[in-house]
């Protein structure tokens, strides 16, 4: 048995997603929780997103420190829950909290907050931590790192299979039956349908999609997204909110008015025709499965878009291979935790484009015996 522990805020900003991996024999989630961010954190971390240029020093500095307390209490919570002893856990890996992500920026850089060394003090156990920018100074994008673990996880030999894991930003991983592993950053997940819920229903999500499913798609609408230049990248390519963000869609909704259950349907069809788009464009490659991850995978009424799309593409849950779909981010981070101690590489360069395989991370101590 080899515990370790994985922890990571996505692009909602809703809280920490905190998973206990036995990575042994099989890679397998003993334990989960997710903990919210105090209200008023949360709202500070979306106004820096929103307004990066805006958010000075004293404000990174505090988010950076608040974000490592909430990690560190995430993670204690985490051993609490599973009855396990920091002494059995071996490393933890903690992504932190994305703030910025600009990879065609020369230089490219990518920002997380969420200081680990308060996650290693707090818990006594070692810290991996600051995965991304390893990737970056070898010349990639930095993202996405999740198609290494998803290869492990959960590829098939002998058959095409791909992984979409659908958090406010979609990306999508490619399992050849080579053994060839691929993957991208598509554009939106949830991020866009997130922002129409908390606007027009006062939540943070579309529950199970209900809003997108009394509407129906404004075809103009549609075809204005769909015309964003990111999609037509070749990949190596990653995203975020800084460019898909209510500065960005609010152009195409004053060019095409339409009603709110409309809008958010038209935001539905959008996120699964784009990832089903990708899929397609990808050469050589059939697959008969593909598996959803992440918040996405909750979403009813877009798993059964994206279904629509890809005829023929049996569409399930990464639940039916093992591990729940909301663990798999955090899982990764664990997973890339152990490759750090074990000096293995965490990238996967046909994926980010780094000029080579790189161990990802930095390690943060716990407390000397």
């Amino acid at each position: 048995m080899t515990l370790c522990a994985g922890l990571i805020s996505g692009t909602s900003m809703d809280g920490v997603e905190a998973v206990l991996l036995d990575a042994g024999d099989s890679l397998r989630v003993r334990d989960a929780l997710h903990l919210d961010y105090p209200p008023g954190l949360a709202a500070r971390l979306k106004r820096a997103v929103a307004a990066p240029a805006a958010c000075g020093l004293d404000e990174l500095g505090y988010l950076d420190a608040a974000i490592g307390e909430v990690f560190a209490d995430a993670a204690a919570a985490l051993l609490r829950k599973a009855g396990v002893d920091a002494r059995e856990v071996r490393i933890i890996g903690s992504h932190g909290q994305t703030l910025l992500h600009r990879p065609r920026q020369a230089p490219a850089f990518t920002l997380q907050v969420g200081d680990p060394n308060r996650i290693a003090e707090r818990t006594g156990i070692d810290v991996v931590a600051d995965f991304r920018r390893r990737d970056m100074a070898a010349g990639g994008e930095g993202a996405p790192l999740v198609p290494a673990f998803h290869a492990a996880a959960f590829a098939s030999p002998g058959e095409d299979r791909a992984v979409v894991n659908i958090g406010g930003i979609a990306n999508i991983t490619t399992l050849a039956a080579d053994g060839a592993v691929g993957g991208f950053d598509t554009g939106p997940g949830n991020c866009l349908m997130d922002l129409w819920a908390e606007e027009h229903l006062g939540a943070p999500f579309d529950r199970d999609g209900a809003l997108a499913a009394r509407g129906c798609v404004d075809e103009e609408l549609l075809a204005t997204l769909l015309a964003e230049p990111y999609l037509a990248l070749p990949p190596p390519k990653s995203t975020g909110r800084e460019l898909f963000n209510r500065a960005w869609l609010a152009p195409a909704l004053a060019r095409h008015p339409a009603e709110v259950a409309d809008v958010m349907a038209t935001l539905s069809e959008f996120t699964a025709r784009t990832i089903a788009d990708a899929l397609r464009a990808v050469p050589g490659f059939s697959p008969r499965e593909l598996l959803v991850c992440g918040g996405g995978a909750r979403n009813a009424e877009l798993v059964r878009r994206l279904a629509a799309q890809l005829p023929g593409v049996q569409v399930a849950s990464t639940a039916a291979r093992g591990i729940a779909p909301e663990h798999v981010e955090a899982a990764l981070f664990a997973w890339l935790a152990l490759r750090f101690i074990e000096g293995q590489a965490g990238n996967v360069t046909t994926v980010t484009g780094a000029r080579g395989p790189r161990v990802l991370g930095a390690l943060y101590r716990g407390p000397a015996p």
